[in-house]
């Protein structure tokens, strides 16, 4: 079943061709990625199929009896509204539903006669068969895994970028449209939500439109890659690694087309300079013929990349030293406990943690724009910092381009001992003359943050602090700047949700555990995730031993019949109070499971029902088995 269908659609702005007549659709069930350069289109594309904007021709068609939902870049909802009530705002049959039953719940307070009664009850009976209850539940799960159960109550005005970034996708997940539309999805996501989110999309039979520079997360979820580039579009039917395989291979076939069209209007021009009067009607075709070879020799092909090779400054011997650091915001909330550290010359360090641990904290206090409660920060004289921070990004918007770079420096020295214009720099970062005397703020996100990128870059850094850079930029630039920082000599300090990013470029991991607590890590991300499952492992197997182990040696005396050895008075005491005590958990945990599943106003109170649900199930897992065990024996 097609949900979504794009034929020849066309849109430009003046001389700028961002595509041209493309085709393509989407089915019912596909997962589908959309890949392209900042500035080449991909947000124009996205607007027309929501609606926000007109193709210049073409048509842009949704299925009419499917429910779509979008998730936009910067996602705007009524300030006034509380988290909460956003949630409950869509108009898909389940969200109403359970508003019907709320409003029925809050007039039952104040009123309790017949009519009102048997509101209530249609309106439980269409809970019951829009599996709305399912609804909450999934609410609660959704809420919880994107850190936003404890700001439900707060007006989406006091809400930071990247709370309603997660409020929108949580809307969104929360609902299970038919089709959702996702425009960078793990942008303020951590790591730990972002696998949750690759977890939870896989286990649905969803229909996926995405935008994401996320290699991993592409590698993982998306089934088919659409290419936007030069104007036209390139489906791969696979994910991303067959994506690049397959993408070499066409650029590989497309430079050879080229230079053979190139060989062949080399031969045509001498044919055409030789017979320059010839009027014969076939001669007359060839001639016209001419035109179209020299178009498709003359073809530009597409070789942009950015180009990073800015001067570094001279690194001394020492470097950054950090001595029993200490940082707290309350006693519920610390970010540092007698933390120290000794940078050497080229490390690169990267830094993971769930949002809100103390990341940005951290480089704050090394950037001398946070003051820790105890300890020392001891910095080298040679140090020049280049920081690349989440709220640094602030420009002009009645600035040009150019204006922006030459605040700063004329003449930019490059590691070659050579210089650069502005201008000149400007263009090896992919901003062409025509686009250097636009507007800042007429820039792309992306391109925003390319511009940013190149004002820290040439200040000669040799202590780049990099946070969260990978945000809106596009695959091309990602590459180029791993490539920049793995031969970068200087030191590296790195928070990041892209996993593909760290695990190319960090040698070892600090890892914000939470309360203080950080963990050094020798390795990348994937080789930390893979030590977590080991020691995983390691404690199952631990723990089994210990309650085997637990068994008085007394206990080991076999009696004759069967070969059951006899309790002990003390496991036999134990085996009574288990008996006593595992019904009395079990009733207690239905009463949880019962109030989760009704209305809870109070958000405060659901976090500890829910904390204590999930605390009795481990009880009764751990005496449940050791009942198990005991009952094996033959009472004495």
């Amino acid at each position: 079943m097609n949900y979504l269908s794009v034929e020849s659609l066309s849109k430009a702005y003046g001389p700028r061709i961002l595509f041209d007549k493309i085709n393509f659709g989407i089915n019912q069930g596909q997962k589908v990625a959309l890949v392209a350069k900042n500035g080449a289109g991909k947000t124009s594309l996205l607007n027309i199929i929501a609606g926000l904007d007109t193709a210049d021709s073409g048509i842009c068609t949704l299925r009419n009896d499917i429910r779509v939902a979008f998730l936009y870049q910067d996602p705007q909802f009524d300030p006034q509204m509380t988290a909460v009530e956003v949630l409950h705002s869509g108009d898909d049959a389940a969200a109403l539903a359970i508003r019907e039953y709320e409003q029925c719940l809050i007039e039952a307070e104040t009123n309790s006669d017949m009519a009102l009664m048997d509101k209530l009850h249609n309106a439980q009976m269409k809970m019951d068969l829009l599996h709305a209850w399912d609804y909450e539940s999934r609410a609660k799960q959704v809420l919880s895994r994107l850190g936003l159960e404890k700001h439900l109550e707060q007006k989406t005005e006091t809400l930071s970028g990247g709370q309603k970034k997660r409020l929108a996708l949580a809307q969104i997940l929360i609902q299970e449209p038919d089709l959702m539309i996702l425009d960078e999805p793990t942008n303020h996501l951590d790591i730990e939500m972002t696998e949750w989110l690759e977890e939870y999309l896989l286990e649905k039979d969803l229909t996926l439109l995405i935008v994401t520079h996320d290699r991993y997360f592409l590698d993982r979820i998306c089934d088919e890659i659409i290419e936007l580039e030069a104007g036209n579009v390139y489906r791969y039917k696979g994910n991303y690694s067959y994506y690049v395989e397959k993408k070499s291979e066409r650029e590989i076939n497309e430079a050879s087309e080229l230079d053979k069209a190139k060989n062949l209007y080399r031969r045509e021009l001498e044919w055409v300079r030789k017979m320059p009067r010839a009027r014969g009607t076939k001669a007359k075709a060839r001639v016209d013929a001419f035109d179209d070879v020299k178009e498709n020799a003359f073809k530009k092909k597409s070789t942009d990349k950015v180009e990073m090779s800015v001067k570094m400054s001279r690194l001394g011997g020492k470097i950054l030293e950090l001595i029993k650091l200490k940082k707290a915001w309350s006693e519920e909330k610390q970010i540092l406990k007698d933390f120290s550290y000794v940078f050497k010359k080229g490390e690169k360090i990267g830094i993971v943690g769930r949002n809100g641990v103390g990341k940005s904290t951290f480089l704050n206090m090394i950037m001398g724009l946070e003051t820790p409660d105890s300890g020392k920060i001891q910095t080298g004289e040679t140090i020049v910092y280049g920081y690349y921070s989440q709220q640094g990004m602030v420009f002009n918007g009645e600035k040009r381009v150019i204006e922006v770079i030459k605040d700063i420096a004329e003449f930019i020295p490059l590691a070659d001992g050579s210089k650069l214009t502005a201008s000149m720099l400007l263009q090896r970062f992919l901003f062409p003359p025509e686009v250097q005397y636009n507007f800042v703020s007429k820039l792309s996100g992306g391109e925003k943050r390319r511009l940013y990128l190149l004002t820290i870059l040439i200040t000669n850094p040799n202590f780049l602090i990099l946070d969260e850079p990978t945000n809106d930029l596009d695959i091309v630039t990602l590459s180029t700047l791993e490539e920049f920082l793995a031969d970068f000599p200087g030191c590296v300090l790195i928070v990041t949700h892209d996993r593909y990013f760290m695990d190319r470029l960090v040698d070892h991991l600090f890892i914000f555990q939470g309360d203080g607590q950080v963990r050094d890590f020798p390795g990348n991300y994937t080789q930390y995730r893979e030590k977590l499952e080991e020691e995983e492992a390691s404690a199952k197997v631990e723990q089994k031993a210990q309650i085997s182990a637990a068994q008085p040696v007394a206990a080991a005396v076999q009696i004759e019949s069967g070969g059951k050895r006899k309790m002990t008075f003390k496991e036999k005491t134990e085996f009574e109070e288990l008996e006593k005590d595992l019904p009395k958990l079990e009733t207690r945990r239905k009463d949880l499971e019962k109030q989760l599943s009704e209305d809870i106003s109070d958000h405060q109170e659901l976090q500890k029902i829910s904390a204590e649900y999930e605390r009795l199930g481990k009880e009764l897992d751990e005496k449940g088995l050791r009942w198990l065990e005991l009952s094996e024996c033959v009472k004495a």
